[in-house]
């Protein structure tokens, strides 16, 4: 009787939102195509300003250091600056969306953030003292990270199938966009400036970055916008207001596998030799192929705008074919040519910065799902979020070793040390490859053969199915209600039996990895699975953790 009622309720409550859409203009239907593509205008210029604002200090490189009087490692603590609030917040900015302030007010002070530490980072430079754009740029990094992480939040709460995968891609893009047009555009304003107050000098350098703070500014206005209208589609469509879904707990660390590992030591090796040469590059393409300014800065940001189209196209080839270790280690290696290119020789830079911007696309697209291969699907959260840490915390101690570097040595000496660390990251690919040949692992399996996995995993779903069908309905003959709590007590004694019976006959190493990734569910989890059998609606952003992959990383 009383699921009777509750079945009548739903019906009547999802009878009137029908009729209330039909209502609606389109353009103000939660529902409709036309307003969630109004959403997704904000949602792409959310992060517009953070992605345009972080490379100020690389496409101002030469005014910066003349203006504020600095040399190359204390121009470089900008950057390291920015990192070090992110090799903690990595852990804890799920959380703090998730539990402690939603995603509509963590969105918008996560936007105030960004905002409020691009003003004192140019309010440091009006009024030069340097150690208060060295604060701006600590009060940014705690924003910029955490923000990436709401951007894809709320695209995973108004899209799915599909629709989020060209969600993602077009974030992707824009995220590139603001990159390019930053190192593209800052010079000419620098020159507006200069030529509106008539000097040069850190007021002229100040009020150039006044005016990137006004991309913040936008950001900002996008975040209070999709609050309201998220919080609009939470009260006309009765949804819940959406989550990260990541679950970081530090313990499983010391569970990670050798594989995982490596995969940590290929993203730092990696990265550290690509985001400190772009922070540093616009000098380097001046005084040793003798650009000028706008030259130097438009083949310095290169790679982003290589990336923008390239990352999709190559995403969709690394699905295809799988192989993503093949793929990882072309990647590393034509990195490495590249930078060679660019210290032993005087060939037009061009061709080896896009070879590099190429490279740096396919390198995420085929090692960042490599992680989801590794560890059980409970491990996700915590090995994104230690991926990211290690990757900052790399990020900043790299950021100033290379300005000691090139103060000390000169850009020769530099790029010597970037084809160190891609080697390094060459190295952990050849041992990851050997060992994930010799344990017959997953990494390098082809598209066709990871179906065949998932065909089985499905099968395997299916049986679990049968356990979970079973365990109910003892729970009924027992007299016991369904909702309760204690249901997970005998689907799991259930699911033991399936275990055990499961891995009996195989290797002792393929007995682990099946209990790993067969790993019983919670009670939440159980809970959940239940209600969904029954009908119930359930939050689409359950169980999702795509947002560990939203860091600036993957974006930038």
């Amino acid at each position: 009787m009383a699921e009777s009622e509750e079945t009548e309720r739903l019906f009547n409550e999802n009878h009137h939102d029908r009729g209330n859409s039909r209502r609606m203009s389109p353009f103000c239907d939660p529902n409709h195509l036309l307003h969630r593509i109004v959403v997704l205008f904000f949602m792409c210029f959310l992060g517009f300003g953070s992605y345009f604002c972080y490379d100020n200090p690389a496409a101002l490189q030469k005014q910066v250091i003349k203006d504020m009087q600095l040399n190359t490692s204390k121009f470089m603590e900008l950057y390291a600056w920015y990192s070090w609030p992110n090799v903690v917040l990595c852990f804890l900015g799920g959380f703090l969306l998730d539990r402690v302030f939603g995603i509509r007010l963590g969105t918008v002070i996560f936007a105030l953030f960004v905002c409020v530490g691009q003003v004192i980072f140019a309010l440091g430079a009006l009024v030069n003292h340097f150690w208060l754009m060295d604060f701006g740029r600590f009060v940014f990094g705690i924003g910029g990270e955490s923000l990436a992480v709401a951007q894809n939040t709320y695209a995973v709460n108004w899209f799915k199938g599909k629709e989020l995968n060209l969600v993602f891609g077009l974030q992707l893009s824009m995220a590139r966009v603001g990159s390019t047009v930053n190192m593209n555009v800052m010079g000419g304003v620098y020159d507006l400036m200069k030529t509106a107050l008539g000097q040069t000098g850190y007021f002229t350098l100040g009020s150039a970055l006044m005016i990137a703070a006004s991309t913040c500014v936008l950001s900002l206005i996008c975040a209070l916008v999709l609050g309201y209208l998220d919080k609009r589609a939470e009260r006309i469509l009765n949804k819940e207001q959406g989550k990260t879904g990541e679950v970081i707990q530090l313990k499983d660390v010391k569970d990670f596998p050798l594989q995982l590992w490596l995969i940590f030591i290929i993203c730092v090796g990696y990265y550290v030799a690509i985001f400190p040469f772009i922070a540093l590059g616009q000098v380097f393409f001046i005084e040793k192929f003798n650009f000028s300014p706008s030259q130097a800065s438009l083949i310095n940001s290169i790679v982003y705008i290589i990336s923008a189209p390239a990352s999709p196209l190559l995403g969709f080839m690394v699905d295809k074919t799988g192989k993503n270790l093949i793929w990882v280690m072309c990647a590393v290696i034509t990195t490495l040519i590249a930078h060679m290119m660019l210290a032993f020789t005087f060939w037009n830079p061009w061709f080896a910065m896009v070879i590099m911007g190429l490279s740096y696309s396919l390198l995420a697209c085929a090692l960042w799902p490599m992680v989801a291969f590794v560890v059980p699907e409970h491990q996700l959260g915590t090995a994104y979020g230690f991926m990211q840490s290690i990757q900052n915390l790399g990020l900043a101690l790299i950021s100033m070793a290379a300005g000691a570097i090139l103060d000390g040595r000169g850009y020769l000496f530099l790029e010597v040390f970037f084809c160190a660390c891609i080697c390094l990251a060459l190295i952990a690919v050849v041992a990851l490859y050997l060992l994930d040949f010799s344990r017959d692992g997953e990494l390098n399996l082809s598209a066709s053969a990871r179906a065949r996995l998932q065909k089985e995993s499905s099968s395997e779903s299916e049986t679990m199915d049968d356990v979970l069908s079973l365990s109910l309905h003892s729970l009924r003959a027992a007299g016991h209600q369904p909702l309760g709590l204690h249901i997970p007590l005998l689907i799991r004694s259930h699911m033991g039996q399936l275990l055990s019976s499961r891995v009996l006959h195989r290797r002792p190493q393929d007995s682990r990895d099946d209990l790993a990734r067969l790993k019983p569910m919670s009670t939440f989890g159980l809970r959940n699975r239940y209600l969904s059998r029954l009908g119930a609606q359930l939050p689409e952003h359950y169980s999702i953790h795509l947002s560990s992959l939203a860091y600036r990383s993957l974006l930038r």
